[in-house]
């Protein structure tokens, strides 16, 4: 059997363009999803282009165009929709109703793989409003594949190096803080956090594995399951200077939502399960999971440790 050919769709975005490089690094016939809606963006154009130089093919589609969808979802056996769900970008994780309308209507699909990567929807039913719209959107897409039959694999569990661990996990920058820095709670919770391309690496390796066939594969490695203050540590150890610890309750930090904009207040919801509940790494994974780094050793997946070295 050679391996799947994938098709990406949203593959100029944030999460998609590691994902393609990777289905392309891995040996995947991999294609990408070129909609006309980039209109005039001649970055992602670039990009585009630049993803077919390296062997990728671009097949034109649209949402708008329900058989264009169809038509390109026949020509693979794997799609992979890494779509924004982060209010900050742009939120468009109910579009892939329409992608799982597609796959059902193709009927040869034997993996699919929606946008997740973050919180797994299915332990956030208690989750802050208002950003809990991520999680009940995501469930409502998972409602629609399993209703659909569609074989798939969610990819859960991780929170992204560029927003967590070089600002060392501070709001409304992507630097690290140069004196003060705020620690959520006792900054004792657990949070897993892995580099983009290991994501993309790891999400890639499942598309033609058994084991990972209708289940949650959990990013979870070990050395990279983190809190704040070992974070923090980290960076001080690198910089070789201690900074000022300033602790913000969990009371004080939900009261911060007030007068900040929606896509604020999602972010301050998401912060709170994540740093106060510990709501990536608080549970035992089941049957219905399996863990990326156990399942796939092969990766060498970046150390926080390192990673942080780039923001020296």
């Amino acid at each position: 059997m050679g391996k799947s050919k994938v098709l990406v769709v949203g593959g100029t975005g944030y999460v998609g363009r590691r994902i393609v490089r990777a289905s392309l690094a891995q040996g995947h016939p991999t294609y990408v999803l070129q909609r006309p809606e980039i209109g005039l963006d001649v970055d992602k154009l670039e990009m585009l282009l630049g993803f077919k130089k390296q062997g990728a093919h671009l097949v034109e589609g649209s949402f708008s165009d329900f058989q264009s969808l169809v038509d390109a979802v026949k020509l693979v056996d794997v799609v992979i929709c890494p779509m924004s769900g982060a209010h900050i970008r742009s939120h468009n994780i109910l579009m892939q109703l329409k992608l799982v309308q597609a796959i059902k209507e193709a009927g040869n699909i034997k993996r699919f793989l929606p946008s997740e990567f973050g919180f797994d929807p299915a332990r956030m039913g208690h989750a802050l409003e208002p950003g809990r719209v991520t999680f009940d959107e995501k469930m409502i897409v998972r409602k629609a594949i399993e209703d659909a039959k569609i074989p798939f694999t969610y990819v859960c569990g991780a929170a992204f190096a560029s927003y967590f661990a070089g600002n060392l996990s501070q709001m409304g920058t992507l630097f690290p803080p140069k004196q003060k820095v705020l620690i959520y709670g006792d900054g004792n919770a657990k949070v897993t956090i892995l580099e983009e391309d290991d994501i993309a690496a790891y999400t890639i390796k499942t598309i033609d594995d058994p084991r990972t066939l209708n289940k949650t594969l959990y990013l979870r490695p070990p050395e990279n399951e983190l809190s704040q203050k070992q974070l923090v540590e980290m960076w001080e150890n690198l910089i070789g200077k201690k900074l000022e610890h300033i602790s913000i309750s969990e009371q004080d930090f939900l009261a911060s939502m007030k007068g900040m904009d929606y896509a604020g207040q999602v972010g301050v919801g998401h912060l709170y399960h994540m740093f106060y509940e510990g709501a990536l790494t608080n549970f035992e994974i089941g049957e219905e999971g399996e863990e990326a780094s156990k399942l796939y050793p092969e990766v060498k997946y970046t150390r926080m440790d390192e990673y942080l070295k780039l923001y020296t």
